[in-house]
């Protein structure tokens, strides 16, 4: 099957320019950074008890599995999406789970952060609540799976506004604070995507280089200011967004393809093991990290082999869904989930399950 292919082809394409050109020193890379992992993991508990960290795009995915993650360590919790119901069923998960000792450690704020004045509010809202905030972790974002022929204008507007300005709204509203305590902590969850320019992803891919842009320039100019920056650029994660990205073109079969390569293990890392690490790089300093092994090869190859990774790239695209005709409106993928793949369905309804990307 073409979009099976296209998912086995892109791994073999990066694996074996690593093999020729950079896996030995990524593996080291990635070994080193594991091991700073683990050693900021043991001091966790001390360094965020009582901290209060603010998680935009936190009702569902990888921004409720940081959530777990940030509460289990002791942290006060601003939760915040667009979409009040949503924000409620993560509260009840995390407490229900035994992520946060008690309701009061958790403050819900629904706003929609593509708006700045919704974003000032959020961090005005959040810092009369409980004094101050001390990490803020900009996970908001949305996805567009299609041909370029097929997507619109808007499509590019709607995801500079969700994945870049979302970001730097919450980001420019809570920097005063950080620096006159001269002291924060600034997580960008960004993308492998704002790397390598993925095909079919075009929209989300350029909100995602935007992104990178702005965390990397952030750290530049803040880091002798006490204001600590992390950028992640994440590879494939189950967390189950796929049910609720859009797609354009033969919308079916593109979410086929996409919904088969971010639900299988082996592949798509699991949210929870994407939190943790999050988490331990934010304690532990870290300027910029990789979830996955491939993430991060293909991260490094993208700026020492440009060219090696474009043709790899462009040999992918020519097992993805031809074109329709015309520019067509973006449907939800939970709308268009009649050609998924049987293992795609059970390991994507399982991750979607637990991290509140369904109410069934």
């Amino acid at each position: 099957m073409k979009a099976t292919k296209a998912i086995l082809l892109s791994g073999a394409a990066l694996a074996g320019a690593g093999i020729v050109g950079a896996s030995a020193t990524a593996a080291l890379v990635y070994w080193g950074v594991s091991r700073r992992w683990q050693s900021a993991g043991r001091r966790a508990p001390q360094h965020l008890r009582g901290k209060v960290v603010l998680i935009a795009g936190s009702s569902r995915g990888l921004g409720l599995a940081m959530a777990e993650e940030f509460g289990r360590l002791g942290a006060h919790l601003v939760l915040t999406a667009r979409d009040p119901g949503e924000l409620e069923r993560a509260r009840a998960q995390l407490l229900r789970g035994g992520h946060v000792e008690d309701g009061d450690r958790v403050l819900l704020i629904p706003a929609d952060l593509r708006r700045r004045e919704e974003a000032e509010q959020l961090i005005e809202r959040a810092t009369q609540h409980f004094g101050r905030v001390d990490v803020l972790v900009n996970s908001a974002g949305a996805i567009t799976v299609g041909p370029v022929e097929n997507q619109r204008i808007e499509d590019f507007h709607d995801a500079m506004d969700s994945n870049f300005f979302t970001g730097v709204h919450c980001t420019m509203a809570v920097l005063p604070q950080m620096l006159q305590r001269g002291s924060g902590t600034i997580v960008n969850i960004t993308s492998v995507g704002g790397k390598v320019a993925v095909p079919h992803m075009l929209p989300y891919t350029a909100s995602k280089f935007a992104a990178v842009g702005f965390s990397e320039g952030l750290h530049a100019e803040l880091r002798t200011k006490g204001v600590h920056v992390l950028t992640v650029t994440p590879g494939l994660m189950r967390t189950g967004s796929h049910l609720n990205a859009q797609f354009t073109g033969d919308a079916a079969r593109e979410y086929r393809w996409f919904s088969l390569s971010a639900s299988l293990p082996g592949v798509a890392a699991t949210a929870r093991h994407a939190a943790r690490k999050i988490v331990r790089a934010a304690i532990g300093g870290e300027t910029e990290i990789a979830i996955t092994p491939q993430a991060l090869l293909a991260s490094r190859l993208a700026h020492v082999a440009p060219g090696l990774v474009a043709s790899a790239m462009s040999a992918v695209n020519r097992f993805l869904p031809a074109p329709a005709a015309g520019a067509s409106e973006p449907h939800r993928g939970a709308d268009v989930r009649q050609l998924e793949l049987r293992p795609a369905k059970r390991c994507g309804a399982k991750a979607a399950r637990r991290f509140n990307q369904t109410t069934v």
